[in-house]
């Protein structure tokens, strides 16, 4: 974020530090998101695909043992390396602060899988019932990351990247990133297990695929109030009251 010389040097300090408070309550839903889904055993979501496969690879000593967070953090690194790679000179060093976003997003993924070590998906209803709580709580979260307006995640910074040098629109272009990772866990789990692993890539991850997109269309007309939440600048005396009254105005309020 560039602090504007209109605006106080503490008032953008505070600007910045709230923004991305928000936008890790907002990495923390998705991460949330993508270990239910992991949990469902049903196929996990795109971005986790990879990593879950190499992380359970590495439980049985063929890779090296990391964690699925460990191993998102790797891939994360490899898609600014890859940034790197196709931008050259175009590349913006303020990018480098995706690194920053992909570690937290891999650690957080961690976190919440520790948080979720009781659950156990042993029916088929309750696979479905976590599954596509999942992709809920995911989807609600990537439309707060989105938007908290900061830097992109490196899974969507690649696509970025590949959109400008080829001239592609991105949509396209995050449709065949997407694709050709879940191309690759599933090849990945041939070589390591030698079958289609459907708990890495299943069903599941086809719903997601589909759903996320869907509901973030659906709740993006309905975010005004993360709009002025993401804008609320409140002292921090009257942080609690002023806060509250700002997410549900009233009209004796407005009238003060």
């Amino acid at each position: 974020m560039i602090f504007s010389t209109t605006i106080p040097r503490k008032d953008a300090v505070l600007s910045f530090l709230w923004q991305h408070i928000l936008l890790l309550a907002s990495l923390y839903l998705m991460t949330l998101g993508v270990v239910l889904c992991i949990k469902s055993a049903l196929g996990s979501s795109v971005i986790s695909s990879l990593p879950l496969s190499f992380s359970l690879a590495g439980a049985k000593g063929i890779m090296p043992s990391l964690t699925v967070g460990g191993y998102t953090i790797v891939m994360n690194f490899v898609l600014v390396l890859l940034q790197i790679l196709v931008l050259r000179r175009l590349f913006n060093p303020m990018r480098l602060f995706q690194l920053v976003i992909g570690f937290v997003f891999g650690w957080l993924i961690d976190v919440n899988m520790m948080a979720t070590a009781w659950l156990e998906c042993a029916s088929d209803l309750s696979k479905i019932v976590t599954q596509f709580a999942g992709c809920a709580v995911m989807g609600i979260g990537i439309a707060f990351e989105v938007r908290c307006g900061s830097v992109t995640m490196p899974g969507e910074g690649f696509p970025v990247a590949l959109s400008r040098v080829t001239g592609i629109p991105f949509p396209k272009v995050k449709m065949i990133v997407d694709t050709s990772l879940v191309a690759l866990a599933v090849v990945s789990s041939y070589l390591f297990f030698g079958r289609w692993a459907w708990n890495i890539v299943g069903p599941g991850t086809l719903f997601a695929m589909l759903f996320v997109g869907y509901e973030i269309k659906l709740v993006n007309p309905h975010l005004g109030w993360f709009d002025r939440l993401l804008m609320y600048r409140p002292g921090f005396r009257r942080y609690i009251v002023g806060l509250a009254r700002f997410i549900y105005p009233s009209s004796r309020g407005s009238q003060s």
